[in-house]
């Protein structure tokens, strides 16, 4: 979320890493009664993203220092924060680094994320690549920045997925240059490789229900002028192979509002093509209690390592005490009848 040419952020956040042991929460599930219900993955961090690849977990998110991308390595979920870790790359004249993620993609790695150069009104979207098979080796080489339309080259919050043998790239950008308000959509495009697109950008969501449109706090705090937010778009194949889903952050990140939303189509209609699609027309993932934690968004799912249960990583603002912080959690998600998460409520640890 932009805010003129500075990133706003109320809560106060420590730069240094607290990883945090493992919590003994009492809770088990039913496919797995070692496994635990809830848990606070990293104490502080934000825009998590995991990916399994050959029994391993590989993580990433974005640091409080914002000039570097780390990536972190486990066999287990629950204990990425005392695993291996690399520094993947570090800035090269770039501030602002955001929101990255790592892919697998025609047997290379791919590093996806955002930065600019100082201002945030010419943030633009990147890509690096590593070619070794394993990505906490190898160097990951600047492949450049994705264009992402003629106007200008502007873009938040990239993420991709291949459907059908297809690379799709998904972001959060603005529809026009911002003037007086500032409007998030969430854009899809069909790649050529993966750090280039094929076709032009396709609106696939926009901020236009109530719960998307919150951008002042019920204290008054709130940003220089109105900004709507379709944000952080994350894509997945339902384990029925039979939709992609898109969940998104919708409201203001520094307000109490800032919401779960998701947009589906099937897998075998034109992704295109913005009939396709399907808005949820309520968020998803709300605490019932906003008091002592807000902001669940900005997910990652995973299959568990027991086989049986996905995995939803989620970064949250909770209070701890008189303080809030940003923290990353985790909790297992089941599927219904028609193949959809679902998300239940998150639960404090």
């Amino acid at each position: 979320m932009l805010m003129g040419k500075r990133f706003v952020m109320k809560e106060k956040i420590t730069s240094a890493f607290v990883l945090l042991v493992l919590l003994l929460t009492g809770c088990h599930t039913e496919n797995d009664p070692d496994y635990p219900c809830t848990k606070v993955v990293f104490d502080v961090g934000s825009y998590p993203y995991c990916i399994l690849w050959q029994g391993m977990y590989y993580y990433t998110m974005q640091i409080p220092s914002a000039d570097s991308i780390i990536i972190y390595a486990s066999d287990e979920p629950a204990r990425l924060s005392s695993g291996q870790r690399r520094l993947a790359w570090h800035a090269q004249g770039m501030e602002h680094i955001w929101s990255p993620e790592l892919h697998r993609v025609d047997n290379k790695w791919y590093l996806y994320f955002e930065a600019d150069g100082g201002n945030t009104d010419n943030h633009q979207l990147y890509v690096l690549e590593n070619t070794s098979s394993d990505p906490m080796k190898g160097e990951f080489v600047l492949k450049g920045a994705i264009k992402t339309n003629e106007e200008w080259n502007f873009g938040l919050h990239p993420t991709s997925i291949v459907v059908h043998g297809q690379q799709y790239l998904l972001w959060s950008g603005w529809q026009h240059r911002r003037s007086e308000t500032e409007t998030q959509c969430i854009y899809i495009a069909r790649m050529s490789n993966p750090w280039t697109l094929a076709s032009e950008r396709v609106l696939l969501s926009q901020p236009e229900l109530e719960w998307e449109r919150q951008w002042i706090n019920p204290n008054g705090d709130r940003s220089n002028y109105p900004i709507f937010v379709n944000e952080n778009p994350e894509a997945f194949v339902t384990p029925d192979g039979k939709h992609v889903c898109v969940c998104y952050s919708g409201s203001g990140i520094w307000t109490i509002y800032h919401s779960l939303g998701m947009i589906y189509a099937r897998t075998d209609a034109d992704l295109l093509a913005p009939s396709s699609w399907t808005k949820v027309q309520e968020p998803l993932f709300v605490p019932d209690d906003r008091d002592t934690l807000y902001g669940t968004s900005n997910i990652s799912l995973i299959p568990a390592p027991n086989g049986k249960q996905f995995l939803l990583l989620y970064e949250a603002n909770r209070k701890m005490g008189d303080e809030w912080h940003r923290s990353v959690h985790m909790q297992p998600i089941e599927w219904n009848k028609n193949g959809f998460p679902v998300f239940g409520k998150p639960v404090l640890p």
